[in-house]
């Protein structure tokens, strides 16, 4: 995993005087599975939105699939899948429906949407539910579907965050599954939670703490680091340490 998908170098968003995101580098290889991990208003939603051409950042570099963040936003946005925390279908199509909606926005041709919406479809176990609104699923399915129209394009990187919030751990479990399967296609997964056991499942995590990247290695290396036995333990010293320093 020589290549990089991501490479970031002193990004940083302010808004007003707020800094949001401050000076954050790092690199993402291809293939990687790769957490970014953080309590809710750390500045990950913020740091993904300008990674994705969602957003400009104030300063700093970065390339997304060898694209600048400044100037080849468009060239980012159709190199990547992307989903929201918030569910990302409309609830108001069917299944069917939504798959040939984004696979039209991802720009498949009628014959890869036929293929490749019925591929999609019979993976998911979804045969009988096909024509059903998707509002009528219950959340779990909600979010495989969503995920597995993200990728139907084959994009190089894949923009995940918080997918499995207020799902149970059995649907959680099975969605990482997916999540495997795509990074050994080859796609980059770019993923954030507050999930401190998911960090478990990727090559390597990120932990932010009030907009800064405080830690960066595999959760292995992390937790021999910081003599924790699990990734909350890690976190739960990384959130001291910033309150220590900010009284």
């Amino acid at each position: 995993m020589n290549e990089k998908a991501i490479t970031c170098k002193g990004l940083t968003k302010r808004f007003g005087d707020f800094v949001a995101v401050d000076n954050i580098s790092f690199e993402v290889n291809t293939g990687e599975i790769f957490g970014f991990l953080g309590a809710n208003g750390a500045g990950k939603t913020t740091a993904m939105r300008m990674l994705c051409g969602l957003s400009y950042p104030t300063s700093g570099e970065a390339a997304v699939a060898g694209y600048d963040v400044f100037t080849k936003q468009e060239s980012i946005k159709k190199n990547i899948g992307y989903m929201s925390q918030k569910f990302s279908l409309y609830e108001n199509l069917t299944v069917k429906e939504n798959i040939r909606f984004y696979g039209g926005i991802y720009g498949l041709t009628n014959g890869e949407l036929k293929e490749k919406g019925e591929g999609l479809i019979n993976k998911l176990g979804l045969q009988g539910e096909s024509k059903k609104m998707v509002g009528e699923l219950p959340l779990g399915w909600k979010q495989k579907l969503a995920f597995s129209v993200a990728i139907i394009h084959q994009p190089k990187i894949v923009f995940l965050d918080e997918p499995t919030g207020g799902v149970d751990p059995v649907t959680r479990r099975q969605f990482w599954d997916l999540i495997y399967e795509a990074a050994d296609s080859g796609i980059t997964v770019f993923v954030t939670t507050h999930y401190m056991d998911e960090a478990e499942y990727c090559n390597r995590i990120s932990i932010m703490v009030d907009g800064r990247i405080d830690a960066l290695d595999t959760p292995a290396s992390l937790k021999q680091r910081y003599r924790a036995e699990t990734m909350d333990e890690v976190f739960y010293a990384l959130a001291r340490g910033a309150k220590r320093s900010a009284d």
